[in-house]
């Protein structure tokens, strides 16, 4: 998908799987699936439940209607492939580069940064984020 927007019909079909997936959960987290194959076998497939929250993540993305791209986590990125994983201009991440917030090394003149690399920045970041708007409730409860 990645570079296009889901079909109404794939949104619709990702939605009712996440459905069917939910209903399928057990007590451990674990989903329990069978599928049935074109010739009519049967096989029963045990989703674990990183596994299975990773898949219903998926599905809800797309059951939004989101463009949705996998990143290996071992992947090279350019400088824009970061910037959009970010939401972030090209030239914000330049800086933040330049400030040694995300590791990256220079292939000729190119900067490349590891996926993991990238990704643990953005959940530093969305912690700060997090704990931060907790401390303004705080503070706006002490007001009122």
């Amino acid at each position: 998908m990645g570079d296009r927007l889901p079909s109404r019909g794939e949104r619709a079909a990702a939605n009712q799987l996440r459905r069917i997936l939910a209903a399928q959960a057990t007590g451990d987290g674990e989903r329990k699936i069978e599928v049935v194959g074109e010739a009519g076998q049967r096989a029963e497939i045990v989703l674990t439940p990183a596994l299975s929250a990773l898949l219903m993540e998926l599905l809800r993305h797309i059951g939004r209607g989101d463009a949705v791209t996998l990143v290996p986590v071992s992947q090279e990125l350019t400088t824009q492939q970061a910037a959009d994983i970010l939401n972030v201009s090209r030239p914000f991440l330049i800086a933040l580069l330049e400030k040694e917030q995300i590791p990256h090394v220079l292939v000729g003149r190119h900067r490349r940064i590891k996926a993991e690399d990238l990704f643990a920045y953005k959940r530093r970041r969305d912690e700060e984020r997090e704990a931060a708007l907790s401390d303004l409730a705080v503070l706006d409860a002490d007001i009122i």
